[in-house]
């Protein structure tokens, strides 16, 4: 929870990410040997991010060019207390931010620049950005440790990008917010559905952005689109853990304050004959949230918007959602040639969510055997112990017809 914001710390210190890195790992290696003799503290945060300071402290001592570097931070390092640097107009105050912005460097690819930026800022694990760009765990470490690599050759700095080269690193770090909101709201493995904390921080990552950037139509898209998902967290778990189902939520449970930020931040976003592919995808929540139940889903606003995503940023997986939204309008007959044709996709190879749609359809066919053994698939797949047995009560609810 806390790696983020000891990195982007450390990192204005040492001016390396790969070693701000370490260093924050030597810091949660102190604490575990500590903490089980002295107690937790009050403040952890504060701890590891006071251990992790001190370790660079530490290395910055031992460079030939300490003097050069006590110049560069502007302050004895011998403090307890780091305080950040006088923000100046346009700034980036939030250190995280800072962070996204160094790692969405242009010196990267924009693959690696965001498959960094989820290790360092996310704390995601190779396996679950691995999910987020679907290719295979070896493509993302590759990527990861190229990108430590070519920012220390290059002598990246843990710096505030201005002008046109904010501009330019704005859609890697759009889409790094926006892929750590998303592990958030459906964890990719583990014990649990969502993990709130990464949504917390992508939030609060697209707020800033938004205070940031007030001109940019496509940040506000994203801080609409993340608000409208995030209204529904308290609705998409029951007591017991277990997922619910956008059919079978209880729609009074939706955070209404979110809501209304989120249809503030769509209005702020543009026109909708220029809406970019945040936008378009904030739109589409914001037909469920206007919805005062799910039989009153405009489903053929959301399956037209679906196009338009479609054709702006195609992908296999907005084909599969726009498949859906065409099963609520025209039917599961006609939606299932679209998830069909969807199959052959190498992206979707190990994607739950195809077989589990597939399972969908044709459990409202009729077809429950089949619809069975799509749902066991789709079980198979995933690594989130509350999807798969969601899935597999879905399999079992079959089988009893």
């Amino acid at each position: 929870m806390e790696s983020a914001r000891i990195i982007a710390t450390v990192a204005r210190i040492v001016r390396d990410v790969g070693i701000a890195e370490e260093i924050a790992q030597d810091a949660l290696v102190s604490a575990l040997e500590q903490w089980p003799r002295s107690g937790v503290p009050e403040r952890p945060g504060a701890w590891l991010t006071a251990a992790a300071k001190h370790r660079a402290v530490d290395l910055v001592r031992r460079r030939e060019t300490y003097a050069r570097k006590l110049a560069e931070v502007g302050r004895t390092l011998t403090e307890e207390s780091y305080d950040p640097e006088p923000s100046g107009p346009g700034d980036i105050d939030d250190d995280v931010l800072r962070l996204v912005f160094t790692t969405c460097h242009p010196v990267l690819s924009a693959d690696a620049r965001t498959a960094l930026t989820l290790r360092l800022v996310g704390g995601l694990r190779t396996d679950e950005i691995a999910r987020a760009f679907l290719v295979r765990e070896a493509t993302v470490a590759a990527r990861i440790t190229r990108a430590k690599r070519t920012l220390a050759t290059a002598g990246v700095e843990f710096e505030v990008p201005y002008g046109e080269e904010r501009v330019a690193r704005l859609g890697s770090v759009l889409e790094v917010v926006y892929l750590i909101f998303n592990e958030g709201y459906a964890a990719t493995a583990g014990d649990d559905l969502l993990r709130p904390g990464l949504c917390e921080d992508a939030l609060r990552l697209a707020r800033g952005l938004a205070a940031l950037l007030p001109g940019e139509g496509e940040v506000h898209g994203l801080a609409a689109l993340l608000e409208l998902q995030a209204s529904r967290t308290a609705a998409r778990t029951g007591r017991d853990g277990q997922p619910v189902l956008l059919a079978d939520q209880n729609r009074s449970r939706w955070n209404r304050l979110l809501v209304r930020r989120g249809f503030a931040a769509l209005e702020r976003a543009g026109d909708g004959r220029t809406y970019g592919p945040y936008a378009l995808q904030a739109a589409i929540a914001a037909c469920h949230a206007r919805a005062a139940s799910y039989e009153e889903t405009d489903w053929a606003t959301i399956a037209a918007l679906y196009g338009q995503l479609g054709t702006l940023a195609p992908s296999p997986v907005v084909e599969l959602n726009r498949a859906v939204a065409v099963s609520m309008t025209a039917g599961p007959a006609a939606a299932l040639p679209l998830v069909d044709a969807l199959a052959a996709e190498p992206a979707l190879a190990g994607y739950h969510l195809l077989p589990s749609v597939r399972g969908d359809l044709l459990a409202r066919l009729g077809r429950s055997a089949e619809a069975g053994a799509e749902f066991e698939r789709a079980a198979s797949l995933t690594r989130n112990a509350r999807e798969r047995e969601l899935l597999l009560g879905r399999a079992r609810a079959l089988r009893g017809r």
